[in-house]
């Protein structure tokens, strides 16, 4: 075991052991360092306990009490050492703090941080009500309760309220699971749910505040032009009916304008926004206050502002000032103001009038009839309207006649189509903000009560605040004031104002201060937010965003965040910008909820927060509410954001995100797989479900190089990423020895597969035999029901011209354990001809030799080639072989109607082979054989023999040698005659080399005077009579695909076996050897 370690005692977060070679981490807690805490959640998890000067001084740790264990006290330390260096850990402040203190580019000079002060009133309540309190209550709220109604308009508030409530109890339960840093949301989910989707809800997050900061502005800039300074406006309409393009394009310049000052006044100095952040906080609570105070106001004496009407429909104030159609001047009724507006002109002539004028009468009613009024009754139901319909109160007379469409501008009407889902859209960035608290959690005295408690109650608080807002709104105002969103009908006064006391303007200066200061903190927190993700270095294209000034502030991120900023400024709408938020921040609350889900659900041993009153239950319950108002407000915004999300995770999993940070996504693919695997084990899958399983068994050179890649690209190419491949190799040797060596070669194989895009698994076995090792991968390999069904192994090339027998032995034993195993068997031959990945073959066959039947896989596997690329274009040819007595006509249709319900496309043929008589080039071959095979053997007999002592004496330890795949060292060299070796130097044993060395030429003239075995005759016959059919046949082929025959039953046979495979396969560039496993691999069936 090796114990990482770092050089300061104080950076204590992880214990990072190394034992046998993997990496195991032990967090009892994590703690951060003053390097992690800077940049917003840039965490470096790999600083231990211990420091390796600590260990030099001895003292410490030997101890007579402890003499046991004195061998490892320098990696495994006391408790009382390792529990001394976690009370000597300080926490130091975070936040933006830091940033206002310029430190050297060294970094040399360091003020030494003031311990965290803040409790849960100014740490997590007060910012928390800030940020959640924004524009929408003060601009869109009335709107909102006058169109939805009161009932549905407390619903809306209900559902983004619980919505925000069961989000915080998931949060809190994940950031009181330990310290959580700087970085909030993105540090809580990215850590509970891995980089991948801590990126794709990191950036989601960071594109939420920022498009935040835009309807921030875009609200700050509709209180100044509508209702401060309405003649600050630069664009001015042509068209008295169509206002809202010139106001849309005031709203983008002044827009722009803010956006550059307020960009400027964050990169110059956070600490200017910190400061005014009080005075923003003081606005909006003053502005609420006032909305109470002249609610209750309104009970005794209610405001005047009258609202004019004509028949039912409201009219807009800002355009005359009398409500009559005519006024008395000097004892003369004149025509009024209004009257002009209808009629075009100040004659009292009703000839050129609007026909609605002419019908319906002018009245004035109270805007504001106050709480007492009951008022109530006629706002409780919704009152939904299309763009540009007239708003009209229910009850007064009118006669129902068209107006002229040229004066639809002297009337309120709407300005877009509103609908439920609309308001849902509009209303939830109202009850954003609940992450303010967790982002602080580094200045808190106590994060782990302080948030929790601080949110929660910041929820309560705004959602109370809504209720009540939503009830008094209806019974204070009248519905047609409520339905008007921008105040035309009395007299462009912002329609809070009008109910405010003591004065309207109290509320528009105080909302426009805190909407400028939403503004500044959303474009301080975003950049900070991109930071933390920048340095955390999942997203390799944000890199650059990492960086900033000497003082670490994100500079570059700043600008980024301006720039998106701009692009919703252009949008310029309030009420198009708010449901692109709520998109972002309902996707961010949704993995957080996700996240504690997961987390609950697994159990994993980790998962210990210290806040109790969470279950999952209420976190799927969150999860489902967060999903269902993101379909609800918008669908295709939805859409886009989850597509967004699922981009930017689907990118950071092909960079490959190199994080481990014990993430319960990884916790919860564990219990899917062995889900999976349980369910697996039910049975063999069906024939339908078939496909190779691969075990390639590698071999690998001295210096643990894979020696024949070409397997590793001709499985990527069979598989295609399907299925399960499982790469193994043996080392020979003791495993206590040569644990080193298999940990290499384990990480030699994976390196290759990596470059040959094989995805699957890679097991490297030592073992004191190969031809073992080989048996127990077979054996073993694999889990439950994802195991191997099929082997591919190389050919053992130069076995002819070594003099060892036991590179083919290994070889044959491997066959024989596959089909003992009623597993499959593929040998690639000439396997260094196979194509890489980069070529492509554009014409050229695949050929079938199809001999025997086994199962089908010859079928099978041209099939599955022909998925790849490389493969794509050969065409698939299937050749059987015809005996004399077939009827060869006949088994050409049956095959090509076997192909066709099989849905395999391939040409037929049938080739008839003659019963010719066996050849003198077949007897001689098989004589040369046989005397080869004596000759060896009597050879290595004799040597054998010499050697035997000398072995014997070497020692066996000393050189660690790896295992060729194909040839056993360790196996005793003439395992079929044990009877001739004896283990020392006797009088018989020397009798009987003097008598083999005196016979030896009688044992050569023996040689040739040999007869073949009649069977071997046989069969070499049929390899030499196959070998020329498929060679006159295939030799153009671009891959030959066999049937194998099994080895002998008498392993007496098994030299003159890979002499018949040898000679079958003579001539051929690339073949492929199959053995099927005795089981049906296809099926005609659907």
């Amino acid at each position: 075991m090796i114990l990482s370690s770092t050089n300061s005692c104080e950076r204590q977060c992880c214990v990072s052991v190394i034992e046998g070679g993997t990496r195991f981490v032990v967090q009892p807690l994590i703690l951060l360092t003053e390097e992690q805490k800077k940049g917003h959640g840039h965490h470096k998890e790999n600083s231990p306990f211990l420091n390796s000067a600590d260990t030099a001084n001895g003292n410490d740790y030997y101890d007579k009490n402890l003499a046991l264990f004195e061998e490892e006290l320098d990696i495994r330390p006391k408790v009382s050492s390792l529990l001394n260096r976690l009370v000597n850990y300080t926490n130091i402040t975070q936040g933006a703090k830091e940033h206002e203190e310029a430190e050297s580019a060294e970094g040399s000079k360091k003020k030494i941080p003031k311990a965290p002060s803040m409790g849960t009133l100014m740490g997590v309540y007060l910012p928390c009500l800030q940020n959640i309190f924004g524009v929408i209550l003060f601009l869109r709220m009335t709107w909102i309760v006058g169109t939805a109604g009161i009932m549905q308009s407390l619903l809306i508030v209900l559902i983004c309220c619980c919505c925000t409530m069961l989000t915080a109890i998931s949060m809190s339960a994940i950031a009181t699971n330990g310290v959580v840093p700087a970085g909030g949301a993105y540090f809580m989910i990215s850590r509970s749910l891995g980089p991948e989707f801590g990126g794709a809800v990191g950036l989601c997050f960071y594109l939420g505040t920022t498009f935040a900061a835009a309807m921030y502005i875009l609200g700050a800039i509709e209180i100044l032009l509508k209702y401060i300074v309405p003649q600050a406006a630069i664009f001015h309409s042509s068209d008295v009916n169509d206002m809202d393009s010139a106001m849309l394009n005031n709203m983008r310049v002044y827009g722009t304008l803010f956006l550059s000052f307020m960009a400027v006044v964050v990169f110059v100095g956070v600490k200017y926004v910190n400061k005014f952040a009080s005075l923003f906080l003081a606005c909006v609570i003053i502005s609420i206050l006032s909305i109470y105070a002249g609610a209750i106001k309104s009970i005794f004496d209610p405001p005047e502002f009258p609202i004019c009407m004509l028949g039912n429909r409201t009219l807009s104030r800002d355009l005359f000032d009398i409500c009559a159609k005519t006024v008395v001047e000097n004892n003369v009724t004149v025509a009024s103001k209004l009257w002009e507006n209808f009629c075009s002109t100040a004659n009292m002539t009703m000839e050129t009038c609007d026909e609605y004028f002419t019908h319906n009468n002018v009245t004035e009613i109270q805007g504001i009839p106050g709480l007492a009024r009951g008022i109530i009754r006629d706002n409780l139901w919704a009152s939904y309207m299309e763009k540009g319909e007239i708003l009209e109160k229910p009850g007064l007379p009118s006669e129902d006649v068209h107006g002229s469409l040229g004066n639809l501008y002297l009337y309120v009407s709407s300005d877009i189509a509103t609908s439920f889902t609309v308001l849902v859209g509009i209303f939830f960035p109202s009850v954003t903000g609940i992450m303010a608290g967790s982002n602080r959690s580094g200045d808190l005295k106590d994060a782990q009560k302080s948030i929790p408690v601080g949110t929660i109650l910041a929820i309560i608080t705004t959602s109370l605040v809504y209720f009540s807002s939503v009830v008094l709104f209806g019974a204070c105002l009248e519905g047609v004031v409520l339905r008007d969103k921008f105040g035309d009908a009395v007299k462009k006064t912002l329609v809070v104002g009008t109910l405010s006391w003591p004065s309207p303007w109290v509320i528009v200066i105080g909302s426009f201060f805190s909407t400028c200061g939403a503004g500044l903190q959303s474009l301080t927190g975003a950049p900070r937010l991109l930071q933390a993700i920048a340095k955390d270095n999942i997203i390799p294209f944000l890199r650059v965003f990492g960086h900033g000034k000497a003082n670490g502030e994100p500079t570059w991120a700043l600008l980024l965040t301006g720039l998106i900023a701009e692009l919703g400024i252009l949008i310029a709408s309030l009420d198009m910008v708010a449901p692109i938020l709520s998109m972002f921040f309902l996707m961010c609350y949704l993995f957080v909820n996700l996240a504690c889900a997961v987390q609950t659900l697994l159990r994993t041993p980790n998962w210990r927060p210290r806040f109790k009153y969470y279950h999952w239950a209420l976190s799927f319950l969150g999860m489902s509410l967060c999903l269902a108002l993101m379909f609800i407000s918008s669908w295709y915004y939805a859409l886009v954001a989850m597509v967004i999300a699922g981009m930017i995770y689907k990118y950071i999993e092909y960079q490959g995100a190199e994080k481990e940070w014990g993430d319960g996504i990884r916790g919860l693919s564990l219990s899917a797989a062995r889900y999976a695997l349980l369910r697996l084990e039910a049975g063999p899958p069906h024939t339908k479900n078939w496909r190779p399983q691969l075990l390639v068994l590698l071999k690998l050179d001295e210096d643990l190089h894979v020696k024949y890649p070409r397997l590793l690209t001709f499985a990527s190419q069979l598989k295609a990423g399907k299925g399960l491949t499982i790469v193994g190799s043996v080392i020979q040797g003791n495993y206590l020895e040569t644990f080193g060596e298999a940990q290499a070669s384990e990480q030699a194989i994976k390196n290759m597969m990596e470059i040959e895009k094989v995805k699957g698994f890679c097991q490297v076995i030592v073992a004191n035999k190969v031809r073992d090792g080989i048996a127990h991968l077979i054996q073993s390999c694999g889990l439950g029901g994802m195991k191997h069904n099929t082997v591919v192994m190389g050919w053992p090339y130069g076995w002819r011209q070594s003099e060892d027998p036991r590179a083919w032995k290994t070889f044959i034993n491997t066959i024989r354990c596959t089909t003992a195993a009623h597993l499959a068997l593929m040998v690639p031959k000439n396997v260094s001809f196979y194509p890489s990945n980069h070529e492509r073959f554009t014409e050229g066959h695949v050929d079938v030799w199809w001999i025997v039947h086994d199962g089908g896989m010859l079928m099978l596997l041209p099939f599955l080639l022909k998925q790849h690329k490389v493969w794509r274009k050969c065409k698939m040819r299937i050749f059987t072989v015809a005996q004399m007595d077939d009827n060869s006509i006949q088994m050409k249709k049956d095959l090509a109607m076997f192909l066709y319900q099989l849905r395999i496309e391939a040409e037929v043929e049938v080739v008839e082979m003659h019963n010719s008589d066996i050849s003198a080039y077949t007897y001689e071959r098989t004589l040369m054989m046989e005397q080869r095979s004596q000759m060896l053997r009597q050879m290595r007999l004799s040597s054998a023999e010499r050697d035997r002592e000398a072995q014997l004496v070497k020692d066996r330890h000393s050189l660690i040698r790896m295992g060729s795949l194909y040839s056993d060292e360790e196996e005793e060299v003439v395992e079929s005659v044990p009877e001739k070796i004896q283990m020392t130097w006797t009088k018989d044993k020397y009798d009987a080399e003097r008598k083999n060395r005196h016979n030896a030429p009688q044992n050569f003239r023996e040689l040739i005077s040999i007869k073949p075995d009649q069977s071997n005759v046989r069969r070499m016959h049929t390899a030499v009579k196959l070998n020329e059919v498929i060679v006159n046949r295939s030799h153009d082929a671009k891959l030959v695909l066999l049937n194998m025959p099994g080895p002998p039953r008498n392993s007496d046979g098994d030299e003159n076996y890979m002499e018949f495979l040898e000679v079958l396969t003579e001539g051929l560039e690339r073949v492929l050897l199959v053995r099927g496993g005795g089981r049906e691999v296809i099926t005609i069936y659907s």
